[in-house]
């Protein structure tokens, strides 16, 4: 009786494991179907809006559409997976109404190309550069829609040919993105002993600066343009170690020597997304700009009451040398909201009134910084 028993017990067990597979497939296909509906769907909306004269891509509606699902959720999905599904369901139908060019800092594989596929997922058509200043240049002439360049490590600081570029052409902030930054040391055996110089970016050696001098002390260092071309560097000469991505280790099939070799735990980078048009407001916004104040007791107060005067909150304030006249300086400022926003629109214009130069980056919906 105990056998029998136990052998009803366990089919009753398949039954039920065949049932819920059965209704997991069940599942599958209407995902299915309603993925292939959203795709036909969003690529009837890019028709009207062209049809309309209105700009296809909307990043603004597509931050608040994912800030809707997370709250939604109410948390019962995990949610860094359920972004991630809907970020690249939401980057992928947004091909259907229009094929969007991507520049970035290339070669393949470098932090700049890993926040350009963190932003627009994995179906936008990406093109490697070889400097910043190739990316805005591409970005402006409008071969590509979109460039993605590095504005702020949370290590070393800004990025200054980011922002002096602004000054060269005449593009604006669409977006921002937040990339931890974890580096590997690369090399063809995984071997240590085998490495007489190690390649990488300027930023990359100085945050492993510590790591390389107590463990390769012996070992040359070489500034390169980017972690990527390093990797690259390396998967021909076995001599060479890069310190780069784990992507950069899987795209050029390179062996880890050692992982997270950064000094400092937590390191981030801050990549700006650039183009022609700034987002419309989605109540979660930043605002960049530079301003120049005249050489007098007070400049700077007044503007900084400007902004506290409207509870504007200021994210980032730095000074930076004017290219153009020796011992002069202009400001680099971030602050929370819309140029379109009341508050910010007083703001804008009362700093016309009281500064020598004001220059607005953009306004575009805050990143989600780690």
């Amino acid at each position: 009786m105990p056998a029998l028993a136990g052998e009803r017990e366990m089919k009753d067990k398949n039954e039920e494991l065949v049932r819920l597979r059965q209704e997991i497939d069940a599942l599958d296909r209407q995902i299915l179907e309603c993925l292939k509906k959203r795709y036909r769907i969003v690529g009837e909306v890019g028709r009207i809006k062209r049809e309309m004269g209105l700009t296809v891509l909307d990043l603004g509606r597509e931050k608040s559409l994912l800030e809707r699902l997370l709250r939604e959720n109410q948390g019962e999905f995990p949610e860094e997976s359920l972004k991630a599904i809907f970020l690249e369901i939401i980057n992928t139908c947004r091909s259907a109404q229009e094929a969007v060019k991507v520049a970035y800092l290339g070669p393949e594989a470098t932090f700049s190309h890993m926040a350009a596929i963190k932003f627009f997922g994995h179906g936008a058509q990406f093109q490697p550069l070889e400097s910043v200043l190739d990316v805005f240049e591409e970005t402006e002439a409008g071969r590509t829609r979109f460039g993605v360049v590095p504005v702020e490590n949370s290590i070393e600081g800004t990025v200054s040919t980011t922002l002096d570029a602004f000054s060269d052409y005449k593009l604006q902030v669409c977006g921002e993105v937040y990339v931890p930054i974890s580096h590997d040391l690369l090399n063809q055996t995984g071997r240590k002993e085998d490495i007489r110089k190690v390649l990488s970016h300027p930023h990359a050696l100085a945050q492993c600066r510590r790591w390389l001098r107590k463990n390769l002390p012996s070992v040359p260092v070489e500034e390169v343009s980017s972690t990527a071309f390093a990797a690259r560097w390396a998967a021909v000469d076995p001599s060479v170690a890069a310190i780069a991505s784990p992507l950069a280790a899987r795209t050029y099939h390179l062996q880890v020597v050692a992982s997270r070799i950064e000094d400092f735990r937590g390191n981030v980078t801050r990549f700006w997304i650039i183009g022609k048009q700034s987002p419309e407001p989605t109540g979660h916004d930043k605002t960049s700009l530079f301003f120049s104040i005249s050489d007098r007791p007070g400049a700077l107060y007044e503007v900084l009451s400007c902004f506290a005067k409207r509870q504007i909150n200021l994210t980032k304030i730095e000074s930076r040398p004017a290219k153009s006249e020796p011992w002069r300086y202009l400001f680099f400022l971030d602050c929370e909201g819309h140029a379109e926003e009341e508050p910010v629109k007083e703001c804008l214009r009362e700093l016309e009134k009281i500064c020598v130069h004001v220059e607005w980056l953009g306004s575009y919906p805050a990143g989600e910084a780690p």
